[in-house]
């Protein structure tokens, strides 16, 4: 690459360096210029050099992985002191910087930058379209949303989209109260979308929450509150995760797989999931102990046969951590293929306007969340609410596990008890959208809400029970029996 950009290469990482590991795609232009900024990072992303560490709407911002930063800092200190015009002043800031470089301080800088984009986001929609949103909330609702991703993009492929903005609303982490009192249950929950590439899993996890501004696709996601974490190690993860601690973030982890490359990873991210205290021992330090309070987004590929599937990470206890989550399997059957390959398609020549309807949704998530949250912008204006289950809710759920454990032959199960309570979760926050239109001091759990969610609890004991009977005959037996 010093060949194809000369010095211009050594000038943006040398900025890079100062700026202690990190640059936004402004910061780059303004030392090497537009066109050259864009490829140079482009080719450094390709190889490995830097990584995508956070991509918005209107910021994008590129890092060093932690794990090679001094490497590369070594390479340009070395060609720095070649250079004669500048040896002292470089090698001076490259010592300053070598002293102050720190992961958890990066880190807070960015959480610092998010808070902003959330506090600017939501001053905006106060400002401008409040009452708007306010009028659009009094009839939106999961059937409402399902409907619009349907038109968009088919019948199968919106329902990975429906869960990924569904968990936005749960990111509220809005106590589950019966109508005796408190569960101890909140809203939040972790999702995972894994089967054979190509099936259009980072689409719903990444591009549809962070947004695509290139493909013309909008951020759906809360504003400030998803860190993107492609290409980072479990180690940089688990570091940075101090600064998270009793903080509500959502991580979008792609190639969920990586992360087990290296030993030892399945215990501490099992803990993290279930929001415990980390403590992780390297060979040159101890990190933590913290209390990890975020959840997770993540997308992963299997081995997936005509029925069920195999995991393709050798960690055997792998299987605790999809069990806590709520898991999807995609399969490339043809119905799946030719609405991937339609909806490209259909993006690429404009036919399909994500837009019409995002701006609206997202707003409508951004105020629930803030109100939900106890933002200081809208503490006094809006009541928060609790999310009540039925009496409809148990006697729904119940029955789905009577006629799931009616169709399992056998006594030992693949999957636990945790399934239920994520379906639980994922059935209250789906009713998080009706806060406007619950006229009472709590929101009950809508029939839409617990539809999907039994529909989900199905379909998942199906999959992991290596999919033994068919989710459709039992969800019918269900819901009409």
């Amino acid at each position: 690459m010093r060949g194809k950009y000369g010095s211009a290469i050594f000038l943006l990482l040398k900025a890079i360096i100062e700026k202690g590991g990190v640059i936004d795609l402004n910061s780059a232009r303004e030392i090497v210029g537009s066109v050259k900024a864009d490829e140079i990072l482009n080719d450094l992303e390709r190889t490995g050099i830097v990584i995508l560490s956070y991509a918005g709407r209107k910021y994008r911002e590129w890092s060093i992985p932690w794990e090679t930063l001094v490497i590369v800092e070594d390479e340009i200190k070395g060609k720095a002191e070649k250079t004669p015009a500048m040896p002292k002043i470089a090698s001076t800031k490259i010592g300053e910087v070598k002293q102050r470089i720190d992961p958890l301080l990066e880190e807070k800088a960015l959480i610092e930058k998010m808070d902003r984009d959330l506090d600017v986001y939501l001053f905006n929609l106060l400002k401008n379209r409040l009452e708007e949103t306010i009028k659009f909330g009094k009839r939106f609702n999961i059937a409402l949303l399902s409907a619009y991703l349907q038109d968009l993009f088919g019948s199968v492929l919106y329902f990975d989209s429906l869960l990924s903005i569904t968990q936005q609303y749960g990111l509220a982490n809005v106590e589950i109260v019966h109508e005796y009192g408190k569960t101890g249950k909140r809203t939040g929950w972790s999702l995972a979308l894994f089967g054979d590439p190509g099936t259009g899993k980072s689409f719903a996890t990444r591009d549809m929450i962070l947004g695509k501004p290139d493909a013309k696709i909008p951020a759906h996601g809360i504003p400030g509150r998803n860190r993107y974490c492609g290409g980072m190690t479990p180690a940089r993860f688990i570091r940075i995760g101090q600064a998270y601690a009793g903080r509500t973030f959502n991580f979008i982890i792609p190639e969920f797989n990586d992360f087990f490359k290296y030993k030892g990873m399945v215990e501490p991210l099992k803990i993290a999931m279930e929001q415990g205290e980390i403590k992780y021992e390297l060979h040159r330090e101890v990190i933590g102990p913290y209390r990890f309070t975020s959840f997770f987004t993540v997308n992963y590929n299997v081995s997936v046969h005509e029925r069920g599937y195999t995991v393709t990470i050798q960690d055997p206890n792998f299987r605790a951590i999809e069990d806590r989550m709520l898991c999807r399997l995609h399969r490339l059957t043809k119905e799946r293929f030719l609405e991937v390959a339609e909806s490209q398609m259909r993006l690429a020549l404009g036919k399909i306007d994500v837009e019409r309807d995002a701006q609206a949704i997202r707003d409508h998530l951004t105020l629930v969340y803030a109100i939900e949250t106890g933002h200081p912008s809208v503490r006094d204006k809006f009541p928060y609410k609790p999310v009540m289950i039925t009496p409809q809710t148990y006697e729904l759920i119940g029955k789905a596990r009577k006629a799931i454990l009616e169709e399992i032959k056998g006594e030992v199960l693949t999957f636990s008890a945790r399934l239920e309570d994520k379906v639980l979760r994922f059935a209250c926050a789906a009713s998080l959208m009706e806060y406007f239109s619950s006229g009472r001091d709590f929101i009950p759990v809508s029939q839409d809400a617990l539809r999907y969610a039994i529909q989900l609890y199905i379909e998942e004991a199906s999959v992991r029970s290596q999919e033994k009977f068919m989710p459709s005959e039992v969800l019918n037996k269900v819901l009409t029996g």
